[in-house]
């Protein structure tokens, strides 16, 4: 029993406790099962129309646990797109606030990073993922707890990085923290599967008794 309307350009921030659905709801966007019931209409055309590929070419996801391989930084970014040249990969890194930390390694942008990126802090391996976002040029953002095990210092890199990312881009985010959805235009607040209360932070945070005052 979930029901939202998410226009092009707007964040929409997903809240509430662990187990509640969050997650699901970006699995169902970007198919990774369909719904049982009720329909997801992109574009007003069920989602079900749309082939896997097609819907997540149009998709940039930073999560949590970032998707790294043993291979070097270069390549970890030219994954989501083979033309891209050096000076594209370049400007999405400053964008996402890598580049500073990447000019400071030995190799650069050639770099190795290890099995999923151990040689690289978790606010790194987060920065590229973001600038791996960038360089994508998404339609639709999906950002599921992508700060949450940061440091402080790190979290305000990331959120940089984030702000660029998601500027005039039509997001979807997951969060526990509230610097990350503030400024979102609707924030859901699911309790046990279900939308509890809606809202921007403003009107929710003035609720005395509400879930997402507390």
């Amino acid at each position: 029993n979930i029901s939202f309307k998410l226009a092009p350009g707007e964040t929409l921030a997903l809240v509430g406790p662990s187990g509640t659905g969050k997650t699901t709801i970006t699995k169902l966007l970007m198919r990774f099962y369909d719904p049982s019931d009720g329909e997801i209409l992109i574009n007003n055309i069920d989602i079900r129309e749309y082939t896997q590929e097609s819907l997540r070419h149009h998709m940039g996801v930073v999560m949590q646990d970032v998707a790294l391989f043993n291979d070097t930084i270069e390549e970890n970014l030219q994954l989501v797109r083979t033309d891209a040249t050096s000076a594209d990969i370049r400007a999405a890194a400053k964008q996402a606030h890598a580049d500073v930390f990447i000019q400071k390694l030995g190799e650069k942008y050639k770099t190795m990073v290890g099995e999923r990126g151990v040689k690289l802090s978790g606010g790194e391996k987060q920065r590229v993922a973001i600038a791996r976002a960038i360089l994508k040029q998404p339609q639709l953002i999906i950002l599921d707890e992508a700060t949450s095990a940061l440091d402080s210092e790190s979290e305000q890199h990331v959120q940089a990085g984030l702000g660029e990312l998601m500027q005039d881009r039509t997001a979807v985010v997951i969060a526990h923290r509230l610097s990350t959805i503030m400024s979102a235009d609707q924030i859901l607040v699911m309790q046990n599967g279900k939308v509890v209360e809606r809202g921007t932070h403003d009107a929710l945070a003035a609720k005395k008794t509400g879930l997402y005052a507390n």
